[in-house]
């Protein structure tokens, strides 16, 4: 659950300052994705550099296996966060992967490692050779095991790990309230960075669309930062430009 979830569920009462910030927005207003950026902006006040996140409500039902949405993209700036990455992979593509900037690389060794409770890393990436022996780890590691459909199953371990470390690429997933919730870079970024980041996840997330979706399928966007209050964007023309992209 984010800290967002969180105070709006009572479970942590609002401070002065957070009030204050969030006295400057309209909460029953849309904004423009420009503006609505730059209120995050404004209204980001802590002493470090907030990431700033964004919340995508979706017309789909999880529990419905074809409308679990789920996928990578590229964002052109970044999230701005670094990540640890751990491959399990063995000969040519280990070194491509340790080449590549990998922070663990190992096969049944690493495997050993991680059922001893290690837990340093961000993000698994494996080749799909590797995988009847990853297998084990499914009960361990949950929705953290490299998967296909996010992009972390593949013999192009170069590229992944490039793209991970870079923080170029972002891993989405809708949740059980049919949300994704994802960062978009960080409250340093100009609003032209943060509003190019968002269209490339909306754009990935309209492509995602299941055909077993009815209705309307993009349904509240809200951005916000680090303990900032969130800020809805106007749907129709985030949705406009993310259908053209």
């Amino acid at each position: 659950m984010t800290r967002q979830e969180r105070r709006s569920k009572g479970l942590i009462k609002p401070s002065k300052r957070y009030n204050a910030e969030k006295a400057k927005i309209d909460r029953l207003k849309g904004y423009e994705t420009a503006e609505a950026l730059t209120l995050v902006k404004e209204t980001s006040s802590t002493k470090f550099d907030a990431t700033v996140d964004v919340a995508v409500a979706l017309g789909v039902d999880p529990r419905q296996g074809d409308q679990n949405v789920r996928g990578t993209t590229e964002l052109p700036h970044g999230t701005g966060k670094t990540q640890k990455v751990a491959v399990f992979a063995k000969g040519d593509f280990a070194k491509a992967a340790e080449e590549a900037g990998a922070d663990e690389v190992g096969a049944d060794e690493l495997i050993a490692k991680i059922q001893g409770g290690w837990r340093d890393f961000d993000v698994l990436v494996a080749t799909p050779d590797m995988m009847p022996a990853v297998g084990k780890l499914g009960r361990t590691l949950g929705p953290r095991m490299p998967n296909p459909k996010s992009g972390t199953v593949t013999t192009d371990v170069s590229t992944v790990v490039n793209a991970i470390k870079k923080a170029t690429r972002l891993a989405y997933r809708v949740d059980k309230g049919g949300i994704i919730h994802a960062p978009i870079g960080k409250a340093s970024f100009s609003e032209e960075q943060l509003g190019e980041n968002l269209q490339a996840l909306l754009s990935a997330l309209v492509k995602s669309k299941p055909s077993s979706a009815k209705g309307r399928y993009i349904k509240k966007i809200t951005v916000s930062s680090t303990m900032g209050p969130g800020v809805n964007v106007d749907l129709a023309t985030a949705t406009r430009a993310a259908e053209r992209a």
